[in-house]
C-alpha cells in the first residue's frame, strides 16, 4: 500500500478503516457473483457489467492517499458501495435497458 498522509493519528484510524472497507468491497462483489451464478443471458452479462463498475469504484477509493478521505467518507460503513454503484451513470443505463426488455 503507498505511504497515507495525515496526521499520525489519522493515518493510524485510516490504516483500520480500510481492511473494512476492502471488506465490504468484498462482500458486494460476493453477492453479485452469486446473483450472476444463478442467471443466464443478458441479466448475467448485466451482472457482470455491474461487478466491473464494482471493481473500478474499489480501485478508485483504495487509491485516495489521503486518511481523511477514509475517515470522513467510511468510518462509519452503511451503504456507501451500493451507492457508489447506484449512482454511476452505466448503472443507470444498464437499468433503464432493464426495463425496456
Amino acid at each position: 500500500m503507498d505511504e497515507l498522509t495525515g496526521t499520525p493519528l489519522q493515518i493510524e484510524w485510516a490504516r483500520l478503516i480500510i481492511p473494512q472497507v476492502e471488506a465490504e468491497f468484498d462482500r458486494v462483489s460476493l453477492a453479485f457473483n452469486d446473483v450472476a451464478a444463478k442467471q443466464t443471458g443478458s441479466r448475467q452479462a448485466d451482472t457482470f457489467a455491474v461487478l466491473a463498475l464494482l471493481d473500478e469504484h474499489r480501485a478508485a477509493v483504495l487509491a485516495h492517499r489521503h486518511s481523511g478521505y477514509f475517515i470522513r467518507e467510511w468510518q462509519e460503513l452503511s451503504d456507501q458501495v451500493r451507492q457508489l454503484i447506484f449512482r454511476d451513470p452505466r448503472y443507470q443505463s444498464i437499468k433503464a435497458n432493464r426495463s425496456l426488455s
